[in-house]
């Protein structure tokens, strides 16, 4: 029997879940957490095999769970079960540790067989995850971003507006278009949020400069 814990900042969700692995014999549910913060904590206290982690969650995120379970050593494998499949979503997961990654619209069966699956230690990913990794892997090595362009992106990682950039960096607010611009392109996103986690993930810039 497989053991579980699930955490979701939506108690409908956790409900929904519960009661889907209690009906099967195969799982066994220990707890349930509303936040990273709760994860952490109940997956020191549990240890699960396998813990189903939602990403945008309230105060402490899936990512930053997924990472201090890692560094804490604790030995259940993490799959990630959330709406979102963008780029810099799927990496910061995978890079923090999660086993798998599977969307909340995977039918039952799929679901099942992705805990099994990555209870044993087997990486688990949805099939439009799968083909968005792919095309990182064959996509030519990004450019480099420049020192200005990276100036601009911390600076707008901390919540500065275009024109407060500009006046920080002495340029021009249409320069500081034209760079973010810039940075998009070479980060395959495109807009101003997606730009900056995907370059936290990347090792760009350093997640303490977010608000």
């Amino acid at each position: 029997m497989i053991s579980l814990l699930i955490v979701d900042d939506h108690p409908v969700v956790r409900d929904g879940l519960r009661g889907m692995f209690s009906a099967d014999p195969r799982f066994t549910v220990l707890g349930e957490a509303a936040d990273g913060a709760e994860a952490i904590a109940a997956g020191a206290a549990l240890r699960p095999d396998v813990i189903l982690m939602d990403l945008r969650m309230p105060n402490t995120d899936g990512v930053t769970a997924i990472k201090e379970l890692t560094e804490r050593g604790v030995p259940a494998r993490v799959l990630v079960l959330t709406t979102y499949d963008t780029d810099a979503d799927v990496l910061a997961a995978i890079e923090a540790g999660a086993t798998g990654y599977l969307l909340k619209d995977a039918p039952r069966e799929e679901l099942f067989r992705a805990v099994e699956a990555a209870a044993r230690g087997e990486a688990i990913l949805a099939p439009t995850v799968a083909t968005r990794l792919m095309g990182q892997i064959r996509r030519p090595a990004a450019e480099p971003l420049s020192q200005r362009e990276l100036e601009v992106l911390e600076l707008i990682a901390r919540g500065s507006t275009n024109r407060e950039a500009a006046r920080q960096l002495f340029i021009s607010e249409a320069t500081v278009k034209t760079h973010l611009l810039h940075v998009y392109s070479k980060l395959g996103v495109n807009d101003r949020t997606s730009a900056v986690t995907t370059a936290i993930a990347r090792g760009y810039i350093s997640p303490s400069v977010e608000n």
